[in-house]
């Protein structure tokens, strides 16, 4: 293999990388818990942005429930947010021919 070739293969990637942890920043994904009675909005960097409870859930009795859906619901979000990194880093490298253990 050309090492020239292997070199500009190289800053293509470094170039698209930048551009996909630039779209991860703003892009968003939603999680949620109770069949939807508890949602979180997370950045691809793993941001909150929002979280949205139904009124029907705010009882004091039952904060703890509350408690474990906003975080069943953030880790759905998270959960999201990686597989979309992961498949995006994935089609950036699609193609190139990386030495075994090579990772971005």
């Amino acid at each position: 293999m050309d090492i020239k070739s292997l070199m500009r293969q190289a800053q293509e990637v470094q170039k698209k990388m930048q551009k996909i942890q630039e779209d991860l920043a703003t892009q968003e994904y939603e999680g949620s818990a109770g069949g939807g009675m508890v949602k979180v909005v997370i950045t691809g960097g793993g941001l909150a942005r929002s979280v949205n409870i139904d009124p029907s859930l705010i009882n004091v009795a039952e904060k703890e429930i509350l408690e474990d859906l906003l975080i069943a619901a953030f880790n759905d979000a998270k959960k999201k947010s990686d597989y979309g990194s992961s498949d995006s880093i994935r089609s950036a490298t699609n193609g190139m021919a990386l030495p075994p253990g090579f990772k971005f």
